[in-house]
């Protein structure tokens, strides 16, 4: 396949350079203590060959899955270079409490305080959560993307670090995965080419009214959602080469009586419902903060136009869509004929790319600063993207700016469906006053 050439011609040196030149460890602030770790595991499916004859020699074919002692090594290899390089994901299993029960994500969790490193946390949650130990021999450790510190969107109060970690499987064959069904309900082999296809870009609908107005109870939450709808986030339609279900998950195989339509409806609107009949036949759509630290790697890969692929943030009310293009038409217009026009200056330690955050928390990549500057560096968006004045990379300049006018927006939208919505009351109060004067 010429694409996947394409992009295995571009991640052997993209690999090289993270091992070479890793991101700076970021500190705990001081309100919080968690650290989280989660591994971008990477491998390449061989292409499609008949079986051997049970007679033919084995030594070529033991010779072609040794353990590789270096990414160019690896990359060297025949069956490599025709492959189709892919990265694996997690459908979270449904938990009630969870934050992020049912969502498309990267294998890992918190770190404990047995373990050593933010690396060993990686290494330690894939096993427990997927059954694949990245310690061994056939791995190779490959660097890691930007940390960042996840904090919620209202308040911006700290939650957790999160560290990014990248693996390379480098055995022909992947050990058969074994999803532990009480975190994971699935996981699947996505190709990177899948990843980066302008075709599986969509969109993600998600209930932030719930969350905007939780201080004010259920009537103002229900008002609001009612008013504004929900947001729209950027999203990736994932196609899986491979999957692997927990079938003892509750729901697997629906019971008698149980509705599998009300499962499906639920997780078209980012519902988790991976615990309900026929969840894991859903769409696979990758968003939040998941897809926030795949933009830092897939920036580096193949260049496609940021512009074309990306869609900024807006709700689902037609005005309230037309308010938001009125209110950033000058600065959306401006930073994509600064792309567009290459006047942006390439830097080889790109800044992380925070797109379409989780609407629950929002993540504020750090690279280069000091614990002391972080405080105050970077602004946050209403529905969770921090986007700092620093950052650089195409997807976060693109995003600069956009949120302080979003809001704006927002409050305008309010205020003029108060008024229009009182003026209609107004007038129909006064009809009905003169149809009572006329008994």
């Amino acid at each position: 396949m010429a694409e996947s050439k394409a992009i295995l011609a571009q991640l052997q040196p993209v690999l090289n350079h993270l091992r070479s030149l890793p991101y700076p460890h970021v500190p705990n602030p001081e309100s919080c203590k968690k650290r989280a770790s989660v591994a971008v595991i990477i491998r390449v499916r061989p292409a499609f060959q008949p079986s051997l004859n049970p007679k033919e020699s084995l030594v070529d074919l033991d010779k072609e899955d040794t353990p590789a002692s270096s990414i160019d090594e690896f990359f060297s290899r025949d069956w490599v270079q025709n492959g189709d390089p892919e990265v694996l994901f997690i459908k979270r299993a449904g938990r009630v409490g969870d934050r992020w029960s049912g969502h498309v994500a990267l294998p890992g969790g918190k770190r404990d305080p047995e373990d050593e490193s933010d690396v060993a946390a990686a290494i330690r949650e894939t096993r427990e959560e997927v059954g694949l130990d990245l310690s061994v021999p056939e791995v190779l450790e490959a660097g890691n993307l930007p940390e960042r510190i996840v904090a919620t969107t209202i308040g911006s109060v700290p939650l957790m670090v999160l560290c990014p970690y990248i693996f390379v499987h480098t055995a022909k064959n992947t050990p058969r995965l074994k999803p532990s069904p009480d975190e994971v309900a699935s996981v699947h082999w996505v190709p990177l080419r899948a990843l980066l296809s302008p075709k599986l870009r969509t969109r993600e609908y998600v209930d932030t009214a719930s969350r905007m107005a939780k201080p004010g109870g259920p009537v103002l939450q229900w008002m609001l959602r009612l008013l504004l709808g929900k947001m729209m986030l950027s999203a990736v339609k994932l196609v899986p080469s491979e999957s692997v279900y927990a079938s003892s998950v509750p729901g697997f195989i629906p019971a008698k009586g149980e509705s599998t339509f009300s499962g499906l409806a639920d997780g078209a609107f980012g519902i988790p419902s991976s615990n309900q009949g026929l969840a894991h036949l859903q769409p696979l759509m990758l968003w939040g903060l998941t897809l926030g630290v795949l933009a830092d790697f897939l920036d580096m890969l193949p260049p496609y136009n940021a512009v074309k692929l990306w869609n900024y943030p807006t709700f689902t009310p037609p005005d309230l869509r037309l308010l938001i293009w009125l209110f950033t038409y000058s600065m959306r217009r401006n930073n994509a004929h600064d792309l567009s026009a290459g006047t942006w200056p390439y830097k080889k330690r790109r800044r992380a790319s925070q797109t379409a955050m989780d609407v629950t928390s929002h993540a504020m990549a750090v690279t280069e600063a000091e614990p002391s500057t972080l405080k105050g560096q970077h602004e946050v968006g209403m529905e969770g993207s921090g986007i700092g004045p620093s950052s650089k990379d195409s997807i976060g300049r693109l995003l600069e700016g956009y949120y302080s006018r979003l809001n704006w927006a927002i409050v305008t939208f309010v205020l003029y469906r108060t008024a229009a919505g009182s003026t209609i009351m107004y007038y129909l109060y006064r009809l009905w006053r003169k149809r009572q004067a006329r008994l």
